[in-house]
C-alpha cells in the first residue's frame, strides 16, 4: 500500500518580507518565532550584545547587533539571538556571513538551534557559534576549524578571546548572567 504524498508549503525570502510578527525560514518552511523569549532570554540577550559591543567600541568595522534578519538563500533567512557582523549592511538584512552567532535556547528553539542552524552556520563558514542554556546557564563556544565547528569553550564563568579581523573581543561570560 502506498502512503499518502505529504504536500508541505514552500516560502521564499518574497513571501516573508509581506509576513507579521517574528519568523525564521528554513529551506522554504517558516517557522513562528513566538511566544516572546522570556525575560531571562532577554536579559541575557542584551548582556551578551553589551559585553561584546563595549569589547568591538574601537573597532571600526565590527558591531553588535541584536536578532537582524540573516538571508542565506531565497528559501532561508534566520534571526540569530545576537551577531557580530564585520563589515557595512548596506540591504534590509545580512547577505553575507557574519563572524559570529549566539543562539539562546528557549525550549521551543532548543533543537532547532543545537541541530538545524548549527549545521546552516556551519556550512555557511561563520568562525564561532555560541549556544547558551538559560536552565542550566551554561554556554558552548564553537570555533569554525577546517569548515567545522569545534568546542573550544564550556561553562558558566568562563573568559573567551574572540578574533575579528584586526580587532579582538575577551569576553567574562560570568557578566551575561
Amino acid at each position: 500500500m502506498n502512503s499518502p504524498v505529504k504536500i508541505l508549503p514552500y516560502y521564499t525570502y518574497a513571501d516573508y518580507a509581506q509576513w507579521e510578527g517574528q519568523w525564521e525560514l528554513i529551506d522554504g518552511i517558516p517557522y513562528a518565532m513566538s511566544p516572546s523569549p522570556a525575560p531571562k532570554h532577554q536579559r541575557i540577550a542584551n548582556n551578551l550584545g553589551t559585553e561584546f559591543r563595549l569589547q568591538l567600541k574601537q573597532c571600526a568595522q565590527c558591531n553588535a547587533y541584536q536578532p537582524v534578519d540573516y538571508r542565506i538563500s531565497d528559501d532561508t533567512i534566520l534571526q540569530p539571538d545576537m551577531l557580530v557582523i564585520c563589515g557595512t549592511v548596506t540591504k534590509k538584512y545580512l547577505d553575507f556571513p557574519p563572524s559570529l552567532v549566539a543562539e539562546i535556547l528557549s525550549p521551543a528553539t532548543a533543537l532547532k538551534d543545537r541541530h538545524t542552524k548549527y549545521g546552516i552556520y556551519e556550512s555557511q563558514g561563520i568562525p564561532y557559534f555560541i549556544i547558551i542554556s538559560t536552565d542550566t546557564e551554561d554556554v558552548e563556544i564553537y570555533e569554525l576549524q577546517n569548515g567545522k565547528y569545534l568546542l573550544s569553550g564550556k561553562g558558566s564563568a568562563i573568559t573567551h578571546e574572540f578574533l575579528f579581523d584586526d580587532c579582538r573581543a575577551v569576553i567574562d561570560f560570568k557578566e551575561i548572567w
